[in-house]
């Protein structure tokens, strides 16, 4: 437990062979229960997670058949969580880009009840983003535009961040079945928080780029994401405003 609360990491893996050991190696002590999840991948993901579960009972591995994308395996953990009723979800991803040491910088505004959702933020320090190649830099500035405009949160300043945590009742108000399976799922959230009115914050952290080889096209992904949100933009303001002063 952290602080009183009960915590499950979420770790979305996709042929993540060189690095899921040292994450889930990383992962803090506090830390409840673990869900790997192996969205099919084609090399030794999921073996060398079932290692570690097999000698640890608060890891467990979830394996997906057919490759749904990390939105569909956040999901399958942020499930098995509301299951077991935990407290915080976070989420850490496969590549060991997420430094665990910061982790309670997300736990802590939600655990204070200061925030229902708290998210990574490696833009706003200028040191922080060092190490984020630029074009990367440049679709994330765009994105968060963007972003801010579809979800309504106009202080998020790295919506692509993936290092998030989440308590149990915002979790357990969002319809997950529905949320964007694909790399675009973090935008996807924030959307669907607004709606339930969550509270979300932005934790700083600096970006950790080492061997590990991008599964994002970002020229398709830029285009597609900004697509979609310009259509949940609307849906958002339909359910928000109409849909519900009608009702």
């Amino acid at each position: 437990m952290y602080k009183g609360k009960t915590i499950a990491v979420v770790v979305p893996a996709y042929n993540e062979e060189d690095f899921i050991a040292d994450v889930i190696r990383g992962i803090p002590e506090y830390v409840d229960r673990v869900y790997v999840v192996n969205d099919a991948s084609t090399d030794k993901t999921a073996q060398i997670a079932q290692s570690f579960a097999s000698r640890n009972d608060k890891i467990k591995l979830i394996n997906h058949h057919k490759n749904g994308g990390v939105g569909a395996a956040v999901t399958s953990g942020h499930m098995k969580a509301l299951e077991k009723t935990i407290d915080i979800v976070a989420v850490m991803a496969g590549d060991n880009q997420m430094p665990p040491e910061f982790m309670p910088a997300l736990l802590d505004p939600i655990v204070e009840g200061e925030a229902d959702y708290a998210k990574g933020d490696r833009m706003s320090d200028s040191q922080h983003r060092a190490g984020m190649p630029i074009f990367r830099r440049f679709g994330t500035f765009l994105l968060t535009i963007l972003t801010r405009v579809s979800s309504g949160y106009w202080h998020i300043k790295d919506p692509q961040n993936g290092y998030t945590a989440i308590n149990k009742e915002a979790l357990s108000k969002i319809p997950l079945n529905e949320v964007y399976e694909g790399f675009a799922f973090e935008n996807d959230m924030l959307i669907r928080l607004n709606l339930i009115n969550a509270r979300v914050v932005d934790v700083p952290h600096p970006a950790i780029y080492g061997e590990e080889l991008s599964k994002i096209n970002y020229p398709k992904f830029i285009i597609s994401t900004s697509w979609m949100l310009l259509k949940s933009w609307i849906w958002r303001l339909w359910k928000k405003y109409i849909t519900r002063q009608a009702s």
